[in-house]
């Protein structure tokens, strides 16, 4: 039988799901994170929320890869709504690398989350031993395939958002 989860465990779990909740509705509301958006605020909160909890949890005592994944999440996403967009040198560059900071926390931030569900679930006989299954191993590059698609998608989708109308001739013209 897996280990069960402490109080903490639980709360942590918990905590957990309102920002992919909240990361997964901006995805298919804005096709992004948005986070001058509520869904976007509650993203943030809560990613930052999930990692202190993590910070109490570890099976092995100390730090462990799942807490450095949780700090790399939060550089990202900061980085990304709150840095990126400040740095005026970047230019046209900055909302990309926004939608890339933000992207790229909720990547990071489903990583500690596919193992854990995978080695958990079902509670009688669940799917994974742990990090080095193949089962999550398998899991994980489509996680990184379905980031690199998204990601790619996102970049058109903002390139297409970004070309405006020329009010002279009535033709679009791209930035």
């Amino acid at each position: 039988m897996p280990n069960p989860l402490s109080t903490l465990g639980i709360a942590h779990t918990l905590i957990s799901l309102a920002p992919v909740v909240a990361g997964l509705y901006g995805f298919v509301r804005f096709r992004r994170i948005d986070p001058s958006a509520p869904s976007g605020q509650v993203y943030l909160w809560g990613l930052t929320l999930a990692v202190f909890t993590s910070f109490g949890l570890s099976s092995k005592g100390g730090i462990n890869p799942g807490h450095v994944l949780g700090v790399l999440a939060l550089l990202a996403a900061f980085g990304g709504a709150w840095l990126a967009p400040r740095l005026r040198f970047l230019g046209r560059l900055a909302p990309h690398l926004q939608n890339f900071g933000l992207s790229f926390s909720f990547f990071l931030l489903m990583v500690p989350g596919i193992n854990e569900t995978l080695s958990r679930l079902p509670v009688a006989q669940p799917v994974a031993t742990g990090p080095e299954d193949p089962v999550v191993q398998t899991a994980l590059l489509v996680w990184l395939l379905v980031f690199v698609v998204g990601f790619a998608l996102q970049c058109l989708a903002f390139r297409g958002a970004n070309r405006t109308e020329n009010p002279m001739s009535g033709s679009t013209a791209r930035p």
